[in-house]
């Protein structure tokens, strides 16, 4: 029987939510505010299986992703889902491997360079030590000496504040003109005005004589990690992107061992300035292609 998908929404979310954290490798774009804040963009639904949450996106096409759930215990050589032929992307790294190991010839692999995620130790990200991270610390003193600021949590009060900032940094980078920052932008809308219904999320801001001038918005992906979903400074201070970043991990992620900063969806510029990081690893992802097979 073909699964039967629908339309992302809030009234499953608790179901997801059970099924994502029984899985063994959790991944950005698998986080239920990722989903929920690029669903309309990437037209993105799921259907939910007995173990797994099978999920697509429908535009600019049909692309099917990875499945999440228990990936062991599964006989995934009878799986349905699977038995016609399909190509699978995002698929992350640990379900690769148990499909190469159990669909054998029938699954081709191909690593999704643009996908894979960057992945930070916190510790190094807060300190900030030793000549990898100097031009980082000495962008972030700059701002720190030079502004009258103030860190902040991002909490339901202040929402309409960041999203004033939000269509400020919008208007200063055109972002109508660009088709990636005007679905980055509707994203942030959504996330943000759902803020209350979406668990695990949380952030903070930076403000400047009383001005909002930075904020972040991050959720727990686990017990040692979290991931950045967005994160805007205002032009015109020099370091507060530095700032903004070492402030949220030092104030309210101090005891996570990871931060996921994403991907960089293949564009140079992102790649360049996530790497200037210092990635602890990557955590690799890759497109899946699957023959056909029997199932019962």
């Amino acid at each position: 029987m073909p699964a039967v998908f629908s339309p992302i929404s809030l009234d499953l979310k608790d179901e997801y939510l059970a099924r994502y954290a029984a899985c063994p490798q959790k991944t950005s774009d698998y986080s239920f505010a990722n989903l929920y804040g690029w669903s309309e963009e990437y037209g993105l639904e799921w259907a939910f299986g007995e173990t797994q949450v099978w999920l697509r996106q429908t535009k600019p096409e049909v692309v099917h992703w990875a499945p999440v759930g228990p990936w062991t215990g599964v006989d995934w050589s009878k799986c349905p889902s699977l038995a016609e032929g399909v190509r699978v992307t995002r698929v992350p790294s640990d379900l690769a491997a148990i499909w190469q190991e159990t669909l054998g010839g029938r699954v081709t692999l191909v690593p999704a360079r643009e996908h894979f995620d960057y992945i930070y130790a916190v510790a190094d990200l807060i300190e900030l030590r030793g000549n990898k991270w100097h031009k980082k610390k000495n962008l972030l003193a700059q701002f720190t000496k030079t502004y009258a600021h103030e860190y902040s949590v991002l909490c339901p009060e202040v929402i309409e504040e960041a999203l004033a900032l939000q269509t400020q940094w919008s208007q200063w980078r055109d972002s109508e003109s660009t088709d990636t920052l005007a679905s980055e932008n509707r994203a942030i809308f959504r996330v943000m005005q759902a803020w209350d219904e979406l668990p695990g999320l949380f952030g903070g801001a930076i403000r400047v004589d009383g001005k909002m001038v930075a904020y972040t918005v991050a959720e727990v992906l686990d017990a040692t990690s979290v991931v950045i979903h967005f994160e805007k400074g205002m032009p015109g201070y020099k370091g507060v992107y530095q700032a903004i970043n070492q402030m949220f991990l030092a104030n309210q992620a101090a005891g996570y061992i990871y931060v996921n900063r994403e991907q960089d969806l293949g564009d140079e510029y992102l790649r360049k300035a996530k790497m200037s990081y210092n990635p602890a690893f990557l955590l690799e992802k890759f497109t899946a292609v699957v023959a056909p097979g029997q199932h019962t």
